[in-house]
């Protein structure tokens, strides 16, 4: 990878980059309320099922493909990434959470890296105005009021974002799934599950799962598609009405 490449993987995929990624648990404070999850060793495995067999697994062929449609400019082929994306998620919470993010991070791609960098989305002219509907441009408010089809799935425009930008997919997954991984993490952190020495312990336990879901990707036929996680779903429909909350997911 380039100097350059790595500059802006590192920095699309850290914490300081402005989606609110903090903001959502993934279900995981109804199953630290129901007791569930409650020390190092559940939180861990928590984490690993989500990034191998969940919504890691959905967000990374999501990536991968929006990375391939874009490396080649195929519009329709980003397009149906993106839409697979936004439709293939278990709850209500689950989507908002993917397509505010993906909705956040195309707001700061746009304030901060689109000169002279490449628009991690379609163009057809000048301006946001007039793009083309391959990959819609990202409604202000909830990130799916906009209706149907306005959605903006994360993983797609972060795969777009890196193919555009001649970052290699295998370190986008990489990075994407890392990011993916320490959030959760981190929400066991506030959530008083663990503490950053057991934090930092779960993130470097989980280092072969993450580099084992990126290879299953990149070796993954289109028919495989789906993810098999119904305690984070069934934790995720909880959180939706719990009474008190830190997290919006």
């Amino acid at each position: 990878m380039s100097t350059e490449g790595l500059y802006r993987l590192l920095a699309w995929s850290s914490p300081a980059f402005p989606t609110g990624a903090f903001s959502y648990s993934h279900g995981l404070e109804a199953a630290a309320a129901d007791d569930a999850v409650h020390d190092r060793v559940t939180l861990e495995s928590w984490i690993r099922t989500v990034v191998v067999h969940g919504s890691g697994r959905i967000d990374a062929d999501i990536l991968r493909d929006a990375w391939l449609a874009a490396d080649a400019g195929d519009d329709t082929a980003l397009a149906e990434a993106n839409q697979r994306g936004c439709a293939y998620r278990a709850t209500a919470e689950l989507a908002l959470e993917s397509a505010q993010q993906g909705t956040a991070f195309f707001v700061a791609y746009e304030a901060a890296w689109a000169d002279p960098h490449p628009s991690p989305l379609p163009l057809a002219g000048e301006g946001i105005g007039k793009r083309s509907n391959a990959l819609p441009p990202p409604q202000a408010g909830e990130g799916r009021g906009g209706g149907r089809g306005t959605e903006t799935c994360h993983a797609a425009i972060f795969g777009a974002a890196a193919a555009r930008a001649g970052i290699a997919l295998d370190d986008a997954l990489t990075a994407y799934l890392h990011a993916f991984a320490a959030n959760l993490m981190s929400a066991g952190l506030r959530l008083g599950i663990v503490g950053q020495s057991d934090g930092q312990r779960i993130l470097a336990a989980l280092e072969p799962a993450v580099t084992t879901a990126v290879a299953a990707c990149l070796a993954r036929e289109m028919q495989d598609f789906g993810a098999a996680t119904f305690a984070v779903d069934l934790a995720s429909m909880a959180h939706e009405t719990q009474y008190s909350r830190l997290f919006r997911s």
